[in-house]
């Protein structure tokens, strides 16, 4: 069976037996329970509530606000890890504030590696055009930092995962830009939208190159007890 195949499976296992144990969702509508929550999550994404509410965890959206930039010297690992910490303790601080029922606070920052350089979301068209094209035919790093913090105590783990992309001719890369997707991504791609079909293989967590790493979320969330 093809890696890329096993590691999906693996990540849909995670989520159809462990996760089970640790919430529960409407039956109905497969949404959290909007009274109760596991976590918070400190992120605006799309994709990591959906990959929360596919895993069944209960959990509320806070968004603080976060300087998103690279300090000099500042490797790609720390500086994922470092977002994610951030996001973390600023979603702890506005839980407080706005006088929230305490839980857990998850922040989380993916960033696209390609020869030790950072690539972020592009600016413009011109920029998404040139990043699609560096990418195509080569293999590049997705790394995610993860970070749960709760009263005292925070924990942190990164999620390291490499992605091949296959040759993509000029016009698919035009016509790929101007479906609208890569816009608003890191690496100007998304392996669950259209990109999926550009790429050859994964070596990794398929959710990690989503955005949100569940093998690493529900070990973090075991150890505060949260939802057990």
């Amino acid at each position: 069976m093809p890696r890329t195949f096993i590691l999906e499976a693996r990540d849909r296992l995670i989520t159809a037996i462990t996760l089970n144990s640790l919430t529960e969702v409407n039956p109905e509508s497969g949404s959290p329970d909007p009274n109760t929550v596991t976590v918070y999550l400190a992120s605006a994404s799309p994709r990591r509530r959906e990959l929360l509410q596919q895993a069944g965890i209960r959990y509320q959206v806070i968004q603080p606000n976060i300087d998103e930039v690279v300090h000099p010297g500042e490797s790609a690992e720390a500086f994922v890890l470092r977002m994610a910490r951030e996001k973390a303790q600023a979603g702890q601080a506005l839980v407080i504030k706005e006088g929230r029922p305490v839980a857990p606070v998850l922040g989380a920052d993916t960033c696209i590696v390609l020869e030790n350089e950072i690539i972020g979301k592009p600016v413009d068209r011109e920029e998404g055009i040139r990043i699609l094209t560096s990418l195509a035919g080569r293999s590049h790093e997705v790394l995610t930092g993860v970070a749960l913090a709760e009263e005292g105590s925070i924990q942190q783990a990164l999620s390291r995962s490499r992605v091949v992309f296959g040759p993509l001719s000029a016009k698919e890369i035009e016509d790929y830009w101007e479906s609208g997707e890569p816009a608003d991504k890191a690496g100007a791609y998304a392996i669950q939208g259209k990109a999926g079909a550009f790429i050859e293989r994964i070596e990794g967590s398929y959710t990690g190159i989503v955005g949100l790493p569940l093998n690493e979320i529900v070990n973090m969330i075991r150890k505060t007890g949260a939802g057990l």
